[in-house]
């Protein structure tokens, strides 16, 4: 990614690609949607929007996950909007035609999405909502782990079962680039925030953790100014729920930060609470940041698809992500942020949020009352 700032004159008409996906999917993307939009009138900067079917509808629709338009509408815009996918109904499909390994994986490959950031903060109204006790997570809980997203286990080969049956194999590989420019992307938001990075691996059981370990000692050499620590995943995975604000920046692998970051959301509330960002090296098309595809964490709930009730917040703070990290449009990103903030201070909450005996709203409502504040 580049940490260099195209110049002003760049134009403000963005394009995003829109993939709202499975069950609740569009529903929490049709409001981050709305929210955008109307951000967008009041920073005075144009938003063309692009629908494109992805994951189990795409399937049904089409016969694949990831249809070759919907790949090209995100090479066209300045960055991904994507909702949720995949469902029980799918789950009989051969692996390339699941919507979490034919869709997701791939996208994130040929868009060359290699960083993940997944932050978790704890809004000082959701304190109670938390998996863990209040004087554990404090009123100040705000960790960012920073996940490798296109190497590793996921995409290793050899990858397969044995022609009898008797055996299966997956491999888990990385090359010294992967690992340096992922490495690159932990210190760098080290240094946007407390200058402490935490760099997580199994080096005492896994070569691949002994090299990336390696790696990371020779890459802080660069960044004298962040205090790096290593940790081995099993007691990182510990130390969340322990002590989660000895934390700042967490970065890892691609399977332990799939793990840790899905943790790290209990932490917040829900796992409706948490947004991401997947950015690769490539500036955005006409934006002024780093182009990326932007969700929330949760997955498909197809349980409550349809119904109104899903909580739109990790998909609208996503979006906020995506104005900050690909649209350069940092003040309606701080904007989002802040509306969010204030409607819980004022007690609205989702059913995922809600506690016992308290009224909660759906999905609709909820974006009303984010847009009545911004």
């Amino acid at each position: 990614m580049s940490d260099q700032t195209p110049p002003e004159s760049v134009g403000r008409d963005y394009t995003i690609a829109v993939l709202g996906g499975d069950g609740i999917g569009p529903e929490v993307v049709n409001a981050a949607v709305r929210v955008a939009v109307h951000c967008a009138a009041k920073y005075a900067f144009s938003l063309t929007l692009q629908p494109a079917l992805v994951g189990g509808v795409a399937y049904d629709a089409v016969g694949t996950p990831l249809p070759s338009e919907t790949l090209q509408a995100c090479h066209r815009a300045d960055a991904v909007l994507l909702g949720a996918v995949g469902g029980p109904k799918y789950d009989s499909l051969p692996p390339a035609l699941r919507p979490e390994v034919g869709a997701l994986l791939p996208l994130r490959k040929e868009l060359g999405l290699f960083a993940n950031l997944r932050p978790a903060r704890l809004f000082p109204a959701l304190a109670s909502a938390s998996a863990l006790r209040a004087d554990i997570v404090g009123d100040g809980l705000d960790l960012l782990v920073v996940r490798e997203l296109t190497g590793g286990i996921y995409f290793g080969s050899p990858k397969g079962r044995s022609a009898d049956g008797l055996s299966a194999v997956d491999t888990c590989t990385y090359s010294r680039g992967e690992i340096e420019r992922i490495l690159h992307v932990g210190f760098r938001a080290a240094r946007q925030r407390s200058r402490r990075l935490c760099s997580v691996d199994k080096a005492n059981v896994l070569e691949s953790s002994r090299f990336w370990r390696e790696i990371c000692v020779e890459i802080s050499a660069q960044y004298p100014d962040v205090a790096l620590t290593h940790m081995l995943v099993d007691n990182c995975a510990m130390q969340l729920v322990r002590d989660p604000r000895q934390f700042d920046v967490i970065v890892t692998e691609n399977m332990f930060g799939d793990i840790l970051s899905d943790e790290a959301s209990m932490l917040t509330g829900s796992l409706g609470m948490l947004p991401s960002a997947s950015l690769g090296e490539a500036s955005s098309a006409r934006g002024r940041g780093t182009f990326g595809m932007y969700e929330p964490v949760h997955g498909s709930a197809p349980d409550i698809a349809g119904k109104g009730l899903a909580n739109p917040l990790a998909t609208i703070i996503s979006t906020a992500m995506l104005f900050r990290h690909s649209l350069g449009e940092e003040d309606a990103a701080a904007d989002i942020e802040q509306a969010v903030a204030a409607v819980l201070e004022a007690g609205l909450r989702t059913a995922d949020i809600a506690p016992a005996g308290i009224a909660s709203v759906g999905t609709e409502a909820m974006c009303e009352a984010v847009i009545a504040r911004l």
